[in-house]
């Protein structure tokens, strides 16, 4: 944990009663415990934290052109004269979230799935509205006084998976898992969908981008049963469609009465300002593909066992089997002791059968029991393990083979190999005749789910096709 965490919580708790003060929306006093200055002040303190957890993507057109959009759609808000501040992050999440203060985050990850400057507006509104509510700070306030700890962000898409989201969640109250309950996130849907008519964006925009939250979850229920765990939750106020959403509907519509004229969708502009955007994998973090994982910064590569999943995050390598009842998980040791079958005997204990091996030139030793099935390789002064288990001894017994063949396809990588690791990224295309996703889907590098990532991405989920003519996104 980052040593500027305890001093968060500190300066928090440490905050002056403030009382009552008027909402900036609402213009009714509300109970808070800290002046718009400490707000400010909170903001900018866990903006450096963030900034140390997560990278902030380096693209910088892209950069200018979120924070352009923000800044117009903020100066149409209830606070205006907030010094507000937009951000992407080099996150393959689908996530955006805000600070008290005005600091807003979006991903990249979110952003390969909208598909006009309007829907980014309504992300960027919505966090915006959080913002102009005191969303934050109120809760932070009730937290405070009831002594259940403190909130920091605003979650447009809850269910942050990074190490980075687990370290500010320890800030944050349990409300993170489900937003800010279902009043708090309509109302920032419904001020949100106000600045986008006052900023000449249709409101609807909202509408649709709750429509693509909830196409993720479906499409990650699917991911779940694949990957063997529990599916993620997106703004998770929403049990059904927004379509089907009749109170969601009804806020959003409150803004029809600000009449907008040609409302600005702006869907070439944020095709070009994303064509080249980086698209699930960060090189940092290793890729993935189809069943290879390489990584640049380590020098290696690895075989999983064709058909198995895999999942990269930053905090863990896991492969699971189509069944979901075999894994293999992947681990790095920054300082090993002893020589690979000692390192091995340590894991597995006195009644593992120990071997000691050579892959390639480097020092190896497997390791297996009714328990697990274990390969260890020494290279770089670094110790590379490859756990294999499964629910039973005979489901282990029947991957044994499997599982050891991905511990001897281990591969330290020539510089040239490290050059050629790139990320995957969107490009553009035009649809030609006879053109489905499922066609396209053959020379994807995204494997066996590549069709469903081209229509979400598409906005054309679950069962649509690309028309003729019509500018697609694809991935390379």
């Amino acid at each position: 944990m980052h040593k500027t965490l305890p001093i968060l919580l500190i300066t928090c708790f440490a905050l002056t009663f403030t009382g009552c003060a008027r909402n900036p929306v609402s213009g009714k006093q509300d109970f808070v415990m800290m002046s718009e200055s400490q707000e400010i002040s909170l903001g900018r303190n866990a903006d450096v934290d963030v900034r140390k957890q997560y990278k902030v993507y380096d693209n910088p057109a892209l950069q200018s052109y979120v924070n352009r959009v923000g800044q117009a759609v903020a100066k149409n808000s209830h606070r205006p004269n907030l010094n507000y501040h937009f951000t992407v992050l080099d996150s393959p999440e689908i996530n955006a979230f805000a600070l008290p203060g005005g600091y807003i985050y979006i991903t990249r990850g979110i952003m390969a799935y909208l598909n006009s400057e309007a829907e980014l507006a309504a992300v960027l509104g919505h966090e915006v509205g959080h913002v102009t509510a005191r969303h934050g700070v109120r809760q932070q306030s009730a937290s405070q006084a009831t002594g259940l700890g403190i909130s920091l962000a605003s979650i447009f898409v809850p269910g942050l998976s990074t190490q980075a989201g687990s370290d500010i969640a320890n800030l944050l109250s349990g409300a993170l898992l489900s937003g800010y309950g279902r009043d708090h996130e309509l109302e920032a849907d419904r001020l949100g969908a106000q600045y986008l008519a006052r900023t000449s964006y249709d409101p609807q925009a909202m509408i649709r981008v709750v429509g693509v939250l909830k196409n993720q979850e479906l499409f990650d229920a699917e991911l779940a049963k694949q990957e063997g765990r529990e599916p993620r939750r997106y703004h998770g106020t929403f049990a059904t469609h927004p379509d089907n959403d009749t109170r969601f509907r009804q806020v959003v519509g409150e803004a029809s009465h600000l009449k907008v004229s040609n409302p600005l969708e702006g869907k070439p502009e944020y095709q070009r300002q994303t064509d080249g955007l980086a698209f699930n994998d960060s090189v940092d973090e290793g890729v993935v593909r189809g069943n290879r994982f390489t990584h640049r910064d380590l020098g290696i590569a690895l075989d999983f066992p064709p058909e198995w999943s895999v999942k990269n995050s930053p905090t863990q390598l896991i492969a699971i089997n189509p069944t979901n009842d075999a894994a293999l998980e992947l681990k790095v040791d920054g300082k090993p002791s002893g020589t690979p079958p000692e390192y091995a005997r340590r894991l597995s204990g006195s009644s593992a059968t120990i071997e000691s091996l050579t892959i390639e030139k480097s020092s190896a030793a497997t390791a297996s029991n009714s328990k697990l099935e274990l390969g260890v390789v020494y290279l770089d002064g670094k110790a590379f393990l490859l756990l294999g288990t499964a629910k039973t001894e005979p489901v282990l017994s029947a991957h044994r083979a499997l599982m050891k063949a991905s511990m001897r396809s281990f591969h330290a990588l020539t510089p040239e190999e490290r050059k050629a690791i790139k990320p995957l990224t969107i490009k553009l295309a035009s649809a030609k005749t006879g053109d489905t996703y499922a066609k396209l889907a053959l020379n994807s590098p995204l494997g066996k789910n590549a069709e469903k990532y081209l229509r979400l991405i598409n906005a054309q989920y679950p069962q649509g096709e690309p028309a003729l003519g019509q500018t697609i996104k694809i991935i390379e």
